[in-house]
């Protein structure tokens, strides 16, 4: 591999560092933020454009040494995920003084982490991106300094990821001594040579457990999500949008990644773990959700439960081999996942944008803030209705596209009963988003009539997330045949 050629691979992350690194060395000598957003948005831009440019010329796979890096499809689509993930929660801290100017640079940092986490098919390369996304996640918890719930949301979501890390750490250690590789392929050859004799089936299943505590947390299943409420609650509105997709997004990637690479060959296994997790946070996600009375908590058990129903596309991944070669589109588990993943960005990050709005109006995020929304901000109280029809998988908008796919591909894994306590789950889900409705458009409260303003930058986020709500249906092939292609050059 040449230099050109290094560079091709790696330019969307070498653009993110450069940009990061840019912003926070001159933050140190120029304090003023105003300058630093747009820089971070050009970075974003830049990187966005390389990874566009990619796609446009080539859907070869490139790759470092040891599978430190693969640009593939399954890496380019995760990409734009973090790339826009990124962009459309730095329009909503446009004019928000109080997040000062690391900011900018510390999403930089996150989304490059997302990057990494995406591309990486070695062992050491998983955790080097997951260990970045989540150092800089902590400090993004925590950048209102003087607001003592902001720093209580860094220091639980500190000792919560450091504990996790390290428990996965060691998961990971035990298919090294296994097999010798840290490369996945190099893990998947290693457990074929060994024939999965009972004794190192007994090293390699405690091995997936203590991998998925690490992962789980990333994805805030349960029981990992312990820190999910709150940092959410504690985390400035911006910061708490960005963690509630784009970590999510990495947890994700590395698993189907790290199942679907390193280990086919305890598939049986791993599936059985992933679908009993699916349960599990789906059921508490939504149920512990019916009590809330503040927004953000609301939607942190909301995030919980979607975890659920992402997670039963991963244990849909039999689907690929009960069918024999390619997979039909509708029944394809990693396919459905990333289409979820695409709805899902748009939808909840739209729904963060209307709880800033009624934070920065009313300076609170309870539920009560929102009595009457429609009469004092008509437009608002319309988005948040259909992002709230989109979470609970109404069609024809963007979460009901992934949840068909979804179900579709756990139903062809012949999981009938998963996709059956997922639809249940949906139906339960009605009840706590319907809540919200209720409250803004049919309860009154005294002096709702004044109009509310609503800034900016958060007009620019909730148009762009509105719009890719309803749009995600309406070019729904482009996406679906973009999510196929990802999927199928994972499986290669």
């Amino acid at each position: 591999m040449n230099v050109n050629d290094f560079l091709t691979l790696l330019a969307p992350e070498a653009l993110l560092t450069v940009g990061a690194l840019t912003i926070l060395v001159l933050g140190m000598i120029w304090r003023d933020e105003r300058a630093y957003r747009p820089l971070a948005g050009v970075g974003i831009v830049a990187a966005a454009a390389s990874v566009a440019a990619s796609l446009a010329t080539s859907g070869a796979t490139a790759a470092l040494p040891q599978g430190m890096l693969v640009a593939d499809g399954f890496t380019q689509f995760f990409r734009v995920i973090g790339a826009g993930c990124a962009a459309i929660v730095l329009v909503m801290a446009l004019g928000r003084k109080e997040l000062g100017n690391e900011f900018p640079g510390l999403l930089l940092l996150a989304t490059l982490g997302i990057l990494l986490c995406a591309g990486s098919a070695n062992l050491v390369m998983i955790y080097v991106g997951i260990e970045l996304l989540s150092i800089t996640s902590y400090v993004l918890a925590g950048l209102l300094r003087r607001e003592p719930r902001s720093n209580e949301a860094a220091l639980k979501y500190f000792f919560y990821g450091a504990a996790a890390s390290a428990v996965m750490l060691y998961g990971l250690s035990f298919f090294l001594g296994l097999t010798g590789a840290v490369d996945l392929p190099g893990i998947a050859a290693g457990l074929a040579r060994s024939g999965l004799t009972a004794a190192v089936r007994w090293v390699a299943l405690p091995g997936v457990v203590l991998t998925m505590v690490g992962l789980g947390f990333k994805i805030a299943a349960v029981p990992f999500h312990q820190w999910s409420p709150d940092v959410y609650e504690g985390a400035p509105t911006p910061v708490t949008a960005f963690l509630s997709v784009g970590p999510k997004a990495a947890g994700f990637a590395v698993m189907a990644r790290f199942f679907l690479v390193a280990l086919p060959a305890l598939q049986l296994d791993w599936v059985v773990l992933l679908a009993a997790l699916s349960v599990v946070t789906m059921c508490v996600g939504n149920l512990v959700a019916l009590s809330q009375t503040h927004m953000k908590r609301l939607l942190a058990y909301s995030s919980i439960a979607q975890a659920g129903y992402m997670l039963i596309g991963l244990a849909a991944l039999q689907a690929r081999a009960a069918g024999g070669g390619t997979p039909p589109l509708l029944g394809d588990g990693v396919a459905a996942l990333l289409v979820y993943l695409v709805a899902y960005l748009f939808t909840n990050l739209g729904a963060f944008t209307v709880v800033q709005a009624v934070e920065d109006a009313a300076g609170s995020d309870d539920l009560s803030a929102y009595t009457g929304l429609v009469r004092r901000a008509p437009l608002v109280a319309g988005a948040m209705v259909f992002f709230m029809l989109s979470l609970v998988g109404i069609p024809p908008l963007a979460c009901f596209l992934g949840k068909l796919f979804i179900f579709s591909a756990a139903v062809r894994a012949e999981l009938y009963w998963l996709a059956a306590i997922g639809v249940v789950n949906s139906a339960i889900s009605l009840a706590y988003y319907f809540k919200v409705v209720r409250v803004m458009f049919f309860d009154r409260s005294e002096g709702e009539a004044a109009a509310m303003p609503v800034a900016p930058g958060l007009r620019a986020a909730l148009t762009l997330t509105w719009a890719g709500t309803l749009g995600l249906v309406i070019f729904a092939t482009p996406i679906i045949a973009w999510a196929a292609r990802s999927a199928e050059m994972l499986a290669k």
